[in-house]
């Protein structure tokens, strides 16, 4: 799994270090602070390391990269991502099973990367970027968009999701782990999706009835998407999942399960790394993390343009969206006692 990383000027984020990630990390912030670039600058270096080498890629890990940043971040040219007015490049780091891999390039590069060191060996497990909208009811719409008219739209995060939905199923016992989960999610969808062949649609099919994808809830969509990467694959017990806003779409009560489940996943090795706004994330977040024996889980926190690390199973940190809460509750309190 990911163990550390380190960036620098990379758009919003002039300078982060990050060291002892664990199997369940968050990052907490408001809107435009950069947890979504984090995000995807990381799963960009993931998916370089899994498609090197992996059968037929003629590509070196270099070319890879910049493709793989060019359509993640959808820029006319990859030096774009340097942080505005830095004087020096950019630069990032990660460390993945105790191996490095690592690049820099500045403000005028285009799709050339010639800094380039990798050391981790190549990767047969699957890496997957959960965005914050829903893929189902446009799945075709993105297959098409990229893979015949390859235009700017959806980015690699879309079209790597949509691909890896379009995996079939295989037969076989699945991992115990991912049985549970899957049963446990079945029973929030009360239901299941399915893809039509013939339609060349996703259904949500619940008991005999079948309901068209496009008049489903979009928290069915959701879950069922990572029911769906289990069910045909996709993932295995090395795989890294980022969530970007998993509250989205979701009840609270949901939310809760959903993360739950989460929590079983990581135990038997996927790594999950999620950016959130949501106050109910955090505080489920910091209750899973007392109820397994103080589980290590990070929190990446947003301040005043400041990165800063705690861990959850310390207690909540300080950052604006957790002090707006208890503001909030603090209120709520004083108006029950007038």
């Amino acid at each position: 799994m990911i163990n550390s990383l380190e960036l620098k000027n990379f758009g919003p984020i002039h300078q982060f270090k990050c060291e002892n990630l664990g199997h369940i990390n968050l990052i907490i912030g408001g809107n435009g602070t950069g947890k979504t670039i984090l995000l995807k600058a990381l799963y960009s270096a993931m998916r370089t390391l899994e498609e090197y080498k992996r059968g037929n890629e003629p590509r070196n890990a270099s070319e890879i990269l910049a493709d793989k940043l060019y359509w993640t971040f959808e820029i006319e040219k990859i030096g774009d991502l340097v942080s505005k007015g830095a004087d020096e490049p950019l630069s990032f780091k990660l460390n993945c099973d105790g191996q490095d891999f690592y690049y820099r390039f500045g403000k005028d590069t285009t799709k050339n990367i010639q800094t380039l060191e990798n050391h981790v060996p190549p990767r047969s497990s699957n890496s997957i970027f959960l965005p914050t909208k829903e893929v189902l009811s446009l799945h075709h719409i993105i297959l098409q968009s990229r893979e015949q008219s390859k235009t700017f739209g959806f980015d690699d995060t879309y079209l790597d999701l949509a691909r890896a939905l379009r995996q079939h199923p295989t037969g076989g016992r699945n991992y115990q782990q991912f049985a549970m989960s899957r049963k446990n999610l079945s029973e929030i969808l009360e239901g299941k999706v399915e893809y039509d062949e013939n339609l060349g649609r996703w259904q949500f099919k619940k008991g005999n009835q079948k309901f068209p994808i496009g008049v489903t809830a979009e928290g069915i969509k959701k879950i069922s998407i990572l029911d769906t990467l289990l069910g045909n694959r996709y993932l295995d017990q090395k795989s890294v999942i980022f969530i970007d806003e998993p509250e989205s779409a979701l009840h609270p009560a949901t939310i809760s399960k959903f993360l739950d489940i989460i929590a079983m996943l990581a135990e038997c090795g996927i790594q999950f790394i999620m950016a959130s706004h949501s106050y109910f994330v955090i505080k489920k977040l910091f209750l899973i993390a007392q109820k397994k024996d103080r589980l290590s889980i990070p929190i990446i926190s947003v301040k005043d343009n400041r990165w800063e690390l705690a861990n959850l199973r310390e207690g909540l940190p300080d950052n604006p969206i957790i002090d707006e809460s208890i503001h909030l509750y603090k209120e709520e309190v004083e108006l029950a006692l007038q």
